[in-house]
């Protein structure tokens, strides 16, 4: 049911030609005056930007335009969303009045949260300035957001916030290549603005974009309508007449990418294979498991661990890779020493590739889940076919033989690891006492830290697992090691702050936090 009495724009709303105004880029002309001649030269799509007036003000805008809309009688054809402000547009929707929705920005209001507040008939758009944000925007659960608006092209005086600033502490701005990897990136229509001019419209008909949208090139021009159909008419002599429209949620693929859980059980469902398999599931891949053990285990504690007999174990193994072959594998806990071998064996023999090797030591309720010769074991025989390998700070103290105190400490026994063993080695900072950044080490001596935000929640029950198998997600996806990486912590992050509460002890992770 829509929550204002007109039927939702949501899936046929025309992105092309997207006008940004508000009551302080007029001049000395009616802000009406100007999308009235905007609508009659063309504009498809209205945004009011309000920032600094109340919600009184905005819904009382809001209303005036939405009238104008009507009285040009494309009321059906043309959207119209407020720039940021959710309780604005909530107030005029509750109010009857036509707002179709709001456009965000990277530090607005979350857009789950803007989805759950304005319902789903509503649009959401997102502003990004990277290909990283593109990305991010991607894992927001499907229908959270309806298109991206990227920018800038040129610098603007509108909007100093929104300057790209490279590692050089240089601004930067967009270009054809960089608009077209964000579109061939995004899952989502994508509009280029920011500082946009007539002379711009040529060059961005031919790039991959969607659309443009324009503050000052129409509210600024002499003659806003000849203004904005000369922006139309160049843009659809070299596009046409296509028209990206809003399509729903994407189709179901036929094919997933299928990543494998060697690993055990958890009866909780905290940790091991019933987390691994969850974060699969939430992070957009077909999760498979090997049972290599199974675990009487709560929030409290591990209160029995029994073997499975490694002939099982590699069978499990043959039967997966010969039926729906797993493009990533993560390794947790194993039970015993011949399975282990078994894993290592049957791994090679299939010629596995993206394994992440979380070489699990204690659960985070202290138990203990290997033998020491089952960790010698996997030291010698997994860790020489890992991608990555993914030790928290007491596992790295353990394998490094090294006390770690610091984040210097961290980088030292994360290139000692990865020079000894030949392959990656991320040492995660949630045991430490000041944040939570990781630092990745590459076989060369290269490293990577990653920033993490300490969140105050004790329920951490399977971090480690949830981590691990994220990475193997985004490796499956086709990610690099480093982009695994940052988004598996973003997912982390999520499932962290959602700030489930269960059980008596450390509880487990919301791991569906972004499907709700």
């Amino acid at each position: 049911m829509n929550s204002f009495p007109y039927p939702s724009m949501r899936d046929r709303f025309d992105l092309r030609f997207y006008f940004v105004v508000g009551p302080d880029d007029c001049g000395n002309r009616p802000i009406l005056d100007v999308v009235a001649k905007a609508l009659d030269g063309g504009a498809s799509f209205i945004q009011l930007r309000a920032k600094t007036q109340d919600v009184a003000e905005i819904v009382s805008l809001a209303n005036d335009i939405a009238e104008e809309i009507a009285g040009h009688h494309v009321e059906h054809s043309v959207a119209f969303v407020v720039d940021d402000r959710v309780d604005a547009a909530l107030e005029a929707r509750a109010k009857g009045i036509k707002v179709d929705g709001v456009h965000i920005g990277q530090d607005d209001l979350d857009p789950v949260v803007a989805r759950k507040l304005l319902g789903p008939d509503a649009i959401i758009g997102l502003s990004a300035k990277t290909v990283d944000e593109v990305r991010e925007a991607n894992h927001l659960p499907e229908g959270t957001i309806d298109y991206i608006g990227a920018g800038p092209l040129h610098m603007t005086a509108t909007k100093p916030e929104s300057m790209i600033v490279d590692e050089n502490g240089d601004i930067t701005t967009l270009n054809v290549s960089s608009i077209d990897e964000m579109r061939t990136m995004s899952k989502y229509p994508l509009i280029v603005g920011g500082g946009v001019k007539a002379d711009d419209i040529p060059m961005l008909a031919k790039t991959k974009a969607d659309g443009w949208f324009v503050v000052s090139a129409i509210a600024g021009a002499t003659d806003p309508e000849q203004a904005t159909r000369r922006l139309v008419d160049d843009w659809t002599a070299i596009r046409g007449d296509e028209k990206p429209r809003y399509t729903g949620r994407k189709p179901a693929a036929t094919k997933l990418p299928a990543v494998l859980t060697i690993a055990t059980t958890d009866s909780s469902g905290g940790a091991g294979i019933p987390a691994d398999l969850k974060t699969m599931l939430a992070n957009d891949v077909f999760g498979e498991c090997v049972v290599a053990g199974i675990t009487a285990q709560n929030t409290t504690g591990v209160q029995a661990i029994a073997a499975v007999d490694p002939s099982i174990v590699g069978a499990q193994i043959d039967s997966v890779f010969d039926d729906i072959r797993p493009t990533a594998v993560k390794i947790g806990v194993i039970v015993g020493v011949e399975s282990v071998k078994t894993v290592a064996r049957k791994l090679r023999d299939h010629q596995a590739t993206n394994i992440v090797v979380d070489p699990v030591m204690v659960a985070t309720s202290g138990s203990s889940l290997a033998a020491d010769d089952t960790i010698a074991e996997e030291i010698s025989s997994l860790f020489p076919i890992a991608t990555v390998i993914t030790p928290n700070i007491p596992e790295a103290q353990v394998l490094a033989q090294m006390p770690i105190g610091n984040q210097a400490d961290m980088e030292t026994a994360a290139v000692q690891l990865a020079k000894d063993y030949g392959t990656c080695v991320l040492v995660k900072g949630g045991h430490g006492v000041k944040d939570a950044d990781d630092v990745l080490a590459f076989p060369t001596g290269a490293v990577t830290w990653f920033e993490g935000e300490r969140i105050a929640n004790d329920n951490t029950h399977g971090t480690g697992c949830t981590l691990s198998s994220a990475i193997a997600s985004y490796l499956a996806q086709g990610e690099d090691l480093e982009d695994a990486v940052r988004d598996a912590k973003a997912y982390l992050s999520g499932a962290l702050r959602a700030n489930l509460n269960l059980g008596k002890g450390h509880g487990p992770m919301d791991h569906a936090w972004a499907m709700h």
